[in-house]
């Protein structure tokens, strides 16, 4: 034992054998940590239920982000018993894999918004994001009454998907060649939505923002809103081994 002390003793003494040692010993540390993940495809457990944003959703995101809504409100619930309570089951991994950037944000001036799909009726969204103190007296959020003046830029909505395609979203051919009829088939009560639901299962349908006449940006954004939190059926979820 006093033997290896001795041999410490040196190590401890020589600076730079020292910083050797351990710059060896936080390499081999980071090797093993890190090359496992060079042959992995994907270290996000997938979730039964989770698919690609309907091509409505991922123009409504876009204004989320371009808005700045992620600045005030997040969109990642943590594990902990008050914010289960008070939002819902905590948020997964899974959730935000096809997120390009994520939105769980950082704080929250206003509530989070990982599941507030469906809590609320397309006429409060709209009436909301038209005059937030109209809902919520007490509300700080700016109004965001333009939207539902503002047409949706449909033109070459595939090449949003193709983008994100390019990063790992898996939309196929058939959805980027769909996405302009599906962007507006979405909005459309009368439509006929089936190959859309088809390609977007849960996708929520109908005239988002109250006028049937045009495809508005208040369209887009309600889409999303409504479709946050849906898609897993955490009923049949295990927080223990995963699907039951």
């Amino acid at each position: 034992m006093a033997s290896i002390l001795d041999k410490h003793k040196i190590i401890e003494k020589n600076a730079t054998l020292l910083l050797v040692g351990s710059l060896l010993v936080v390499s081999i540390g980071g090797i093993v940590e890190i090359a496992p993940l060079f042959y992995l495809q994907n270290t996000i457990e997938k979730v039964e239920g989770m698919r690609p944003y309907t091509p409505l959703e991922l123009a409504g995101r876009n204004i989320y982000v371009r808005e700045g809504c992620y600045v005030c409100h997040s969109q990642m619930i943590r594990p902990f018993r008050d914010e289960v309570e008070r939002y819902g089951h905590y948020s997964l991994a899974a959730e935000s894999m096809y997120d390009h950037p994520f939105q769980w944000g950082s704080k929250r001036t206003g509530p989070d918004l990982a599941r507030v799909g469906g809590r609320y009726s397309n006429e409060w969204h709209v009436q909301h994001l038209s005059d937030p103190r109209a809902v919520v007296p007490e509300s700080v959020m700016p109004r965001y009454a333009f939207l539902a003046q503002t047409a949706v830029t449909v033109k070459n909505v595939g090449m949003d998907l193709q983008a994100n395609e390019d990063v790992g979203v898996p939309y196929s051919p058939e959805m980027i060649a769909a996405a302009e009829a599906d962007m507006k088939a979405q909005a459309d009560p009368n439509a006929d939505t089936t190959a859309l639901l088809a390609r977007y299962p849960k996708a929520k349908i109908g005239d988002f923002d109250g006028d049937a006449t045009k495809l508005t940006e208040m369209d887009a954004l309600v889409s999303y809103l409504q479709m946050l939190g849906t898609l897993v059926d955490f009923s049949t979820y295990d927080d223990a081994t995963g699907y039951r």
